[in-house]
């Protein structure tokens, strides 16, 4: 009950957290409170500091300061524009430049590789969030997705037909 109460301020105040079971590892359980010379759970830490347990976290709330002390969860808007925005060419897929994870993926990294013009990409396998958020902020329902300066060009088939038209080099460059 303590540990749902602190998810619930933390959620509330939108803080940006992970949480690890004490149940999981007893070695850690106990090495943790030896630790923190905290002798009860929930711990909260903020930067490797331990902030407090309930209590602790109940009082900050009160007093306005939780707000203060904690990092806030990025928008999901504002995380898929920073990643979209992350290099001049930025390229969603499954997989990376090494890896292509699927046919669709390995067609596209292999028409930019032939470009010469350099590009960063984002392996939407490991975030299921960003994922499924940039087809709707997109509007653009499958992957691989490219982005030259914040700006969607399209998926493969457009990348294709921007490269049987001699157009790829140019948009890539932020020319057109």
């Amino acid at each position: 009950g303590f540990s749902r109460q602190v998810v619930e301020i933390l959620q509330r105040h939108g803080v940006a957290f992970s949480t690890f079971d004490v149940f999981s590892d007893e070695d850690v359980r106990q090495g943790l409170k030896a630790f923190s010379n905290w002798p009860t759970y929930p711990q909260l830490y903020v930067a490797g500091e331990l902030i407090g347990g309930l209590d602790v976290i109940k009082e900050l709330e009160a007093s306005g300061e939780l707000d203060a002390i904690c990092p806030k969860a990025q928008k999901l808007e504002d995380r898929l524009k920073s990643l979209i925005n992350k290099a001049p060419v930025m390229l969603f897929m499954k997989g990376s430049k090494q890896m292509a994870k699927c046919g669709f993926s390995k067609q596209i990294i292999e028409i930019m590789n032939n470009t010469g013009v350099d590009y960063e990409t984002f392996d939407i396998l490991e975030d299921e969030e960003v994922r499924q958020g940039l087809k709707s902020f997109s509007n653009w329902p499958t992957y691989p997705q490219l982005y030259v300066r914040g700006e969607l060009v399209g998926g493969l088939d457009i990348v294709k037909e921007l490269k049987e038209s001699g157009e790829l080099l140019p948009v890539l460059k932020g020319e057109s």
